[in-house]
C-alpha cells in the first residue's frame, strides 16, 4: 500500500476543509447556542450597567460594604483574640519574671537578715558566758 492511500482522510494545509454544515445537528447547534447565549449574556449585562441608575448603584455599593463588613466582622474576634493572647502572654511573662526576681531579692535579704541576727546571738552567748 501506499502512503497516499492511507493519508487520504488528513487533510493538508491548502485544502479547505468543509464547514460545520457537515456535522450532525447536535454537534453543530452546541457552539453556537453556546456562544449566542454568551453573547446574549454580555449584551444583558453591557444594558444593565447602561441602565442602573443612581439607586441602583448605591444599593450594589451598600451590598458590597456590608458583605465586606461581614467578612471582616467574622475574622475579628479570631484576630482580636490571637491578639489579646500573645499580649497578655509578653505582659505575663515580664510580670512573671519580675516577681521571681522581687521573691529572689527579698529572700536574699530576709535570710541575710536571719543569719547576721543569729550569729549576733550566738556571739553575745558565747561572750555572756565567758564572763
Amino acid at each position: 500500500m501506499s502512503n497516499t492511500t492511507m493519508d487520504a482522510g488528513i487533510p493538508l494545509l491548502t485544502e479547505i476543509i468543509p464547514g460545520p454544515s457537515s456535522l450532525p445537528a447536535s454537534v453543530e447547534a452546541a457552539p453556537v447556542v453556546s456562544m449566542q447565549k454568551k453573547e446574549d449574556i454580555v449584551s444583558l449585562q453591557r444594558r444593565a450597567v447602561e441602565e442602573w441608575d443612581e439607586e441602583s448603584w448605591d444599593r450594589l455599593e451598600q451590598e458590597i460594604r456590608e458583605r465586606v463588613l461581614y467578612q471582616v466582622l467574622e475574622r475579628i474576634d479570631f484576630v482580636l483574640e490571637q491578639r489579646v493572647r500573645d499580649g497578655l502572654a509578653d505582659v505575663l511573662q515580664m510580670a512573671v519574671e519580675r516577681l521571681a526576681s522581687d521573691i529572689k531579692s527579698g529572700l536574699h535579704h530576709t535570710m541575710n537578715e536571719v543569719i547576721t541576727r543569729a550569729v549576733a546571738q550566738e556571739i553575745s552567748k558565747l561572750q555572756a558566758t565567758r564572763k
